[in-house]
């Protein structure tokens, strides 16, 4: 049980801090392509990346939890 209660946690931590870094970034980005319209196309890559590798990291903690789950009732 304490197990399942720690995958929990870890798996809503890591939800809440790539939440938080993808809000920063998009800020970041936001900000840049407002203060540089012509270098919009440049940064909208560079932020599109940023986020896909930070979900990436969610994603794999979640995969991850779930194949602990799995290994709590073995």
């Amino acid at each position: 049980m304490d197990i399942a209660l720690g995958i929990g946690f870890a798996v809503g931590l890591a939800g809440l801090g790539v939440g938080i870094g993808q809000g920063i970034a998009a800020n970041g980005g936001l900000n840049g392509i407002a203060r540089q319209p012509e270098a919009s196309g440049k940064v909208q890559t560079a932020l599109l990346i940023s986020l896909v590798f930070m979900e990436l990291v969610f994603l794999l903690s979640f995969v991850i939890g779930f194949l602990l789950m799995g290994k709590i009732g073995a």
